[in-house]
C-alpha cells in the first residue's frame, strides 16, 4: 500500500507543497493547527491510539522547528514529515476520508512508514525533547 500511496498523484501534490511550507514558518503552524484539528475531528481510539502518538510526534517535531527551538531536522526528514501532514489533512487522498472506517487507512499506513523509516531522527527528537523538559523543570 505504501508504493501506491508514494506514486499517487495526491502524495506528489502534498510533497510539491511541502517545501514552501517548509520554508514559512507561519505555513507550518498553520498545518500544525489542521493536523491537530483532524485528529481531535476523527477521534482515534482502541487500535489506531499509537497511529494519534504518532502523528502528535510529528506535529511536536515541527511544532519545534518551526519556532526555531529544534534545528537537529535534517532538511529532507522536514520536507517528508510536512509532506505526510499535508497528505493527512487533506480530506482527498488515495482512500478519501469520508469513507466509514476505511478511510483513514492509507494515513495510518503512511504515518506508520514515515516514524519508521525516519527512526534516527525521532529516537534524536525524543532525546532532545527529554533534555529539554529536564532543564525546563530543573
Amino acid at each position: 500500500m505504501i508504493s501506491q500511496i508514494l506514486k499517487s498523484v495526491f502524495f506528489k501534490s502534498a510533497k510539491g507543497k511541502a517545501g514552501r511550507y517548509a520554508k514559512n514558518s507561519t505555513r507550518l503552524f498553520e498545518l500544525i493547527k489542521d493536523s491537530v484539528s483532524k485528529l481531535q475531528k476523527v477521534g482515534f481510539k482502541g487500535n489506531l491510539s499509537e497511529f494519534q502518538t504518532n502523528v502528535q510526534l510529528l506535529i511536536r517535531m515541527v511544532r519545534a522547528y518551526a519556532s526555531g527551538e529544534y534545528r537537529g531536522l535534517p532538511w529532507r526528514s522536514l520536507i517528508s514529515i510536512v509532506a505526510v501532514l499535508i497528505y493527512f489533512v487533506s480530506p482527498i487522498d488515495l482512500i478519501p476520508d469520508f469513507l466509514p472506517f476505511i478511510g483513514v487507512t492509507d494515513d495510518v499506513a503512511l504515518v506508520v512508514w514515515l516514524v519508521k523509516s525516519l527512526s534516527n531522527d525521532v529516537q534524536k527528537f525524543g532525546d532532545w525533547e527529554k533534555q529539554a523538559k529536564t532543564i525546563n523543570i530543573g
